[in-house]
C-alpha cells in the first residue's frame, strides 16, 4: 500500500512528462558577474536534431520548449577542464527520467580557461553550484517546473571533490600538500596534473623537487574547507579526488552518497581517493564499480584520438567495454530517483517513457 501511494504521488508529472517529452533539450543560463554560464539539459516538445557539440555530433533539440518532468533538478560538476557536453549520455538518462540538468562552467577550470585548476578552483566550485541552482530558480523557462527544496549533485573527478563538498565533506589546501609530500611518487599525476609525467628517467628526481616546491608555497593553507546548501538532498560522486578530504567528515554523510570507482584509474588512484571514502562512509552506497575502467571511463560519450598525457588519462584500457556505461548512467538515475523522488526508481524510469 506505501509503494502504490508513493506513485500514485508521482504519477501526474510522469504522465504529463510522457505525453509532452520528445527530445532532450539544451539551453544556456547566461554569464554573471560573478560566475559562468549554467549548460541547461531537459525534457523538450521539440524532436532532437544533430548538433556539433566540441569534437562530438550530439542529438538535442537546442534552445527547445520545456516540458514539464518529474519536478526535480540534478547539478552536475564537471571534471578539470570539462565542458558542458562531457556527461551528456548521462544528462540524457536523467532528462529520459523527468529530471532537468543543469552544468555550471567552473571559473578557470574548463574547456575554455584552464589557468587555475586543483584546490583554488576546488574552494570556488561548491559556491558555484549552489549559484547555479539559484540562477535555475530565476529562470522563467525552468522555475515554474521545479522543486528545488530537493536537488541532486553529480560529480566527475574534481566535480567528484565537488560532490564530495556538497555531500558534507571537509578539506583544506593543507591536507592536499600533505598527500602530495606523502605520496608524490604513487599518486603523480593527482598531484601535478597535466603539467609533466614521471618517466623513469634522470629527470623524474628534479620534477619531484620542483613540484613539491610548488605545492608547498601554494597550499599551506589548513583551513577548513566547508560548505553547506539545505536544498541539496542527494549526491553522487564519480572517481572523485578526495585524499586531501578529513574522511571523519565523510564518515556519516547528512545525505546520500554515492560513488562509482573505476579500477584501472591511473590519475586518481583509487587506494589515495575512492576507496578512502568507501572505507570512511559505511552508508556510502557503491553504485558502480568498475574494475577495468581507466579514469574517463566516466566521460561519455569519450572524444576519439585523444593522445599524448590526455589521452592516457581519458582513454579507456585496452579491453574496457564501453557498451556497459548505459547501464552505470540508468543506476546514478536511479540513485537519484531514490532519493528525490517519491516513488521507486524502476516505476518511475518505466512510466516516464514516451
Amino acid at each position: 500500500m506505501k509503494r502504490f501511494l508513493r506513485l500514485l504521488a508521482v504519477a501526474p508529472a510522469l504522465l504529463t512528462w510522457g505525453l509532452a517529452h520528445a527530445g532532450m533539450g539544451r539551453a544556456e543560463l547566461p554569464a554573471t558577474a560573478e560566475d559562468g554560464p549554467v549548460t541547461m539539459y531537459y525534457p523538450s516538445s521539440d524532436a532532437d536534431q544533430p548538433v556539433r557539440q566540441g569534437l562530438l555530433m550530439l542529438p538535442l533539440a537546442l534552445q527547445g520548449r520545456a516540458v514539464p518532468g518529474n519536478g526535480r533538478l540534478v547539478v552536475i560538476s564537471h571534471g578539470s577542464g570539462g565542458a558542458p557536453w562531457v556527461h551528456a549520455n548521462l544528462a540524457r538518462s536523467l532528462v529520459q527520467a523527468g529530471f532537468v540538468v543543469a552544468m555550471p562552467e567552473h571559473r578557470a577550470d574548463n574547456y575554455k580557461d584552464g589557468s587555475d585548476p586543483g584546490p583554488d578552483s576546488w574552494t570556488l566550485r561548491p559556491g558555484e553550484v549552489s549559484r547555479a541552482i539559484d540562477s535555475v530558480g530565476r529562470d522563467p523557462r525552468f522555475a515554474p517546473l521545479l522543486q528545488l527544496d530537493k536537488v541532486g549533485v553529480y560529480g566527475m573527478s574534481a566535480g567528484g571533490h565537488t560532490a564530495l563538498s556538497m555531500a558534507g565533506g571537509r578539506w583544506s589546501p593543507a591536507g592536499f600538500k600533505r598527500h602530495c609530500e606523502a605520496h608524490l611518487e604513487e599518486d603523480f599525476q593527482s598531484c601535478v596534473g597535466l603539467i609533466t609525467r614521471l618517466t623513469g628517467g634522470w629527470a623524474d628526481g628534479i620534477k619531484k623537487w620542483a613540484a613539491l616546491a610548488v605545492i608547498r608555497y601554494r597550499f599551506d593553507d589548513d583551513t577548513p574547507r566547508v560548505h553547506t546548501d539545505p536544498r541539496v538532498a542527494a549526491v553522487v560522486a564519480g572517481v572523485p579526488s578526495a585524499a586531501d578530504f578529513d574522511m571523519a567528515s565523510l564518515a556519516s554523510p547528512p545525505v546520500p552518497l554515492g560513488l562509482v570507482t573505476a579500477g584501472q584509474d591511473r590519475w586518481l588512484v583509487p587506494r589515495f581517493h575512492s576507496d578512502r571514502v568507501l572505507q570512511a562512509c559505511q552508508s556510502c552506497e557503491l553504485i558502480a564499480a568498475l574494475p577495468t575502467a581507466g579514469h574517463g571511463t566516466l566521460l561519455s560519450p569519450l572524444p576519439s584520438g585523444l593522445t599524448g598525457l590526455l589521452g592516457d588519462m581519458l582513454n579507456d584500457p585496452p579491453g574496457f567495454d564501453r557498451s556497459q556505461m548505459a547501464a552505470v548512467d540508468g543506476k546514478i538515475t536511479a540513485f537519484f530517483a531514490r532519493h528525490l523522488l517519491n516513488g521507486e526508481p524502476g516505476a518511475v524510469r518505466e512510466s516516464a517513457q514516451p
